[in-house]
């Protein structure tokens, strides 16, 4: 009896060890199938729209857009009169209601502490707000001016919670290189599990960025909580992100642009320095950086000097 006893306290002991980190494996998996699956939906939606711009827009009697109800209206609009039409949405909340579509009054950014959902563009990121005039070359036919709209949310059939930020004004770029906030249509941040915890970015919570009104490009890149190598000697930045696993991969433009859009997430400043290369063909242009400062994304060869940050993400598993 006694060694009975013996041999189940080291089993509970053992079970109290092990459990907890086995329960987190099988959420972390869990979460990972769930947004690769709510990525595929979305992304078929938005394909379905004919475009993603003009919702909910409110003109002046001179023919100028009135920014400020544009700004309250436009984004339950889009869900409401775009998304709804080719996505299955159980429920539409505005920005002063969104705990009713299940999104907690705060949540986990990476570096652990919490903080409210951002409840405007400009409060997701400085360059998306009203005000905030792009000019020169990198602007579109002159300058671009956007509108600070307000958050909308909405439930999916599935019992994700989402986040909308929505820019009516978005326009389609032909330019290579330049500012990306005018070519940001709609931004989502999702909660998987709804006000269920642990209600942390890289966990149940993770962002998904739509670029271009027509011809839409969406992206949801995982990337690193931290930059690889920042303030150090840099070698390559493709190896960088090989040294690290093969699950890591350089992110291309527009995965740039989104994480830099959600840097509050990642508790990025404005103008901290996250490159990648400029697309997938990385053998010839291994140490061809884009620079995002603000609210644009610059060319540049990688500094040996004084070794620019590389930031990885997690490549996509088909």
């Amino acid at each position: 009896m006694a060694e009975i006893l013996i041999s189940l306290t080291i089993i509970g002991i053992i079970a109290a060890i092990t459990l907890p980190s086995l329960r987190a494996n099988i959420n972390e998996k869990a979460w990972a199938t769930q947004r690769k699956a709510l990525y595929s939906r979305m992304s078929q939606a938005i394909s379905m729209m004919p475009s993603l711009n003009g919702y909910g827009i409110v003109m002046n009697s001179d023919g100028t857009v009135n920014e400020t109800e544009t700004a309250k209206k436009a984004t339950q609009t889009f869900i409401s009169e775009g998304l709804s039409k080719v996505l299955k949405i159980n429920n539409i909340c505005d920005s002063s209601n969104i705990k009713k579509c299940g999104i907690s009054s705060k949540f986990r950014v990476a570096d652990g502490t919490k903080t409210n959902f951002p409840n405007t563009m400009y409060k997701l990121h400085p360059s998306l707000g009203s005000n905030y005039t792009l000019t020169g070359a990198y602007a579109l036919n002159g300058a671009v001016s956007l509108i600070d709209t307000n958050t909308a949310a909405f439930e999916t059939a599935n019992g994700e919670s989402v986040v909308v930020f929505y820019q009516p004004l978005c326009k389609y770029s032909t330019n290579e290189i330049g500012a990306f906030a005018p070519y940001l249509c709609a931004n989502f941040i999702v909660d998987l599990n709804g006000k269920k915890g642990p209600n942390a970015i890289g966990k149940d919570i993770s962002f998904i960025s739509v670029f271009y009104p027509t011809d839409s490009l969406v992206v949801a890149p995982e990337p690193l909580t931290k930059d690889s190598a920042s303030g150090k000697r840099t070698p390559q930045a493709l190896t960088v992100c090989r040294n690290l696993g093969p699950e890591y991969r350089l992110p291309n433009r527009e995965e740039m642009a989104a994480i830099a859009i959600n840097g509050g997430l990642f508790t990025l400043k404005p103008n901290h320095y996250i490159t990648a290369t400029k697309n997938t063909n990385y053998t010839a242009i291994d140490n061809m950086q884009w620079k995002v400062i603000n609210a644009y994304l610059y060319w540049t060869t990688l500094d040996y000097e004084t070794g620019l940050a590389v930031r990885c993400i997690k490549r996509s598993k088909k």
